[in-house]
């Protein structure tokens, strides 16, 4: 039975609303003059929010509860007996993807109040499982080529479920009011926005998942209210169900989504493209056990715990996300085997120039021919991608983009070879020591950092993106910061032929 209980909670995304939790959002949502006729609970599980909301809105004439969990329908009907406002109450035993909620919305009064928690999983994980739990397939946020391939167009279950209350906001007066992750919100938000929606008053209550769900994951109370007369595109953002005052506003400005819109009052005069620099980031492999090592005096040493006798020449020191991020760059602790110069290179030059790389590469062929990213297709043997003239460059100015820290850290070579970044770093490639001092010194400016922090949500997975760092010029960076010569110094032969100071 706890096989079965788990299988049950990952298919459906199981996170109960405790009653205390579910009694302060309803007190809060009629504290800010949210006074529905109706509600609708598409996935009411053991029906805390249907309780608290008769308990709190006295004039309430319609309750709709779905829940496809004949065990929790059975549960709330018997909780209702307890109730005198149970008349108002009707609950539907079934899978939110088959109710019919056209007929529904259509039936009762307005306006109305969409309430809950919907699932916290991924259509990914539902599909490992083979689970039925799931809306028509598709790309609904038409992500293009290499994003939807390596997996972009993955999307939580309460993203798909809320574009759909959203749809319903279109056509009808009423309120959305859902627990969800924070980044779930967001993106909600931002189709919204994007698609000229006519909500406003939108709001995020920052919730505490430790104590209510026993869960380490970012989560908030969305709110979003249609307005048939004009849309406002920014939400405020509260710190938790407790404050009075947000903290922030985020929005949606310039075509792209604000994380503090005060700051990017202040800043967005440094948006712009960029000329003679370019954002790069580092290699990807997707077989760290294969192309990553460790060295033991002259042996090499993989993730297998094998000791290989390899030539140095394509073994390169490598620096991860949480060596920028602690500042560690003078040393590395591991090595990683470079098999290309540039994408698409043909890897048969290998067994000319290194034939025990060669055989080792040979030996393990069948691991690297499995490798499930889709972009190693119709590719030469063991390829790589992140990978071109700018990775052999001297020096480097790096960034993590894991780590909740804006810190840009100079990188140069270590046992005199240029430092291999992986792909969760990006950088900058430049020629000498000084260049690069003189790039980390304008982006570690409090003004760059200004900018950045406007765009940056912190609880992202990846909070610091290629696109992101590419949308500042770094030339108007060095004229606010009156280093405008010195930036034209170093950017003026960025062109010139690098062959000289290819390792």
């Amino acid at each position: 039975m706890k096989t079965n209980n788990k299988f049950k909670k990952q298919e459906f995304g199981d996170f109960q609303t405790p009653y205390e939790l579910t009694s302060k959002i309803l007190q809060l949502l009629k504290n800010i003059d949210i006074n529905p006729q109706s509600i609708i609970e598409p996935t009411c599980g053991k029906g805390n929010f249907i309780i608290s909301a008769i308990n709190t809105f006295d004039n309430l004439k319609s309750c709709i509860g779905v829940e496809i969990n004949l065990a929790y329908i059975k549960d709330i009907s018997n909780e209702l007996k307890k109730h005198k406002k149970s008349s108002v109450v009707n609950l539907i035993n079934d899978n939110f993807f088959n109710v019919n909620w056209n007929q529904i919305l259509a039936d009762i009064p307005k306006p109305f109040l969409i309430l809950g928690n919907p699932p916290w999983v991924t259509n990914s994980e539902l599909s490992k499982i083979n689970s039925n739990n799931l809306p028509q397939k598709s790309n609904f946020q038409a992500y293009k080529g290499l994003e939807a391939l390596t997996g972009k167009s993955n999307f939580d279950i309460s993203e798909w479920m809320l574009l759909q209350h959203l749809q319903w906001l279109r056509k009808y007066s009423g309120t959305i009011a859902m627990l969800c992750k924070t980044s779930v919100a967001r993106k909600v938000l931002t189709y919204a926005w994007k698609n000229d929606y006519y909500i406003d008053n939108s709001r995020i209550y920052e919730i505490n998942t430790a104590k209510y769900f026993n869960a380490a994951v970012n989560a908030c109370l969305l709110i979003i209210r249609s307005n048939q007369g004009q849309f406002q595109k920014q939400c405020f953002y509260y710190d938790n169900l407790d404050s009075k005052q947000n903290s922030k506003i985020f929005s949606y400005q310039d075509s792209q989504l604000i994380a503090n819109t005060n700051l990017y009052k202040k800043t967005k005069h440094l948006q712009g493209q960029e000329s003679f620099y370019t954002w790069r980031s580092g290699v990807k492999h997707d077989r760290s056990k294969i192309m990553e090592l460790r060295k033991e005096g002259n042996v090499y040493i993989n993730g297998y715990q094998e000791e290989l006798h390899l030539e140095e020449t394509l073994i390169y020191p490598l620096l991860k996300s949480s060596d920028i991020s602690r500042g560690n760059t003078n040393t590395c602790r591991k090595y990683i085997l470079v098999t290309q110069k540039y994408i698409g290179q043909d890897t048969q030059y290998i067994k000319d120039i290194a034939p025990q790389t060669w055989n080792y590469l040979q030996k393990n062929q069948h691991l690297l021919d499995k490798r499930a990213s889709s972009i190693y297709r119709n590719r030469p043997q063991f390829s790589i991608f992140g990978i071109g003239e700018y990775t052999f460059f001297p020096w480097k100015v790096a960034i993590s983009g894991l780590y909740k820290k804006l810190k840009f850290e100079v990188i140069s070579c270590i046992e005199n070879k240029p430092i291999i970044l992986d792909d969760t770093v990006y950088f900058l490639s430049c020629k000498t020591e000084k260049e690069a001092i003189f790039l980390s010194k304008i982006l570690n400016s409090s003004v760059a950092h200004d900018f950045y922090e406007s765009m940056i949500f912190w609880d992202n997975k990846r909070p610091i993106t290629i696109e992101l760092l590419k949308k500042m010029s770094l030339h108007k960076l060095s004229q606010l910061m009156n280093l405008e010569h010195q930036y034209f110094l170093y950017a003026k032969d960025r062109n010139t032929n690098l062959n000289a100071i290819i390792f």
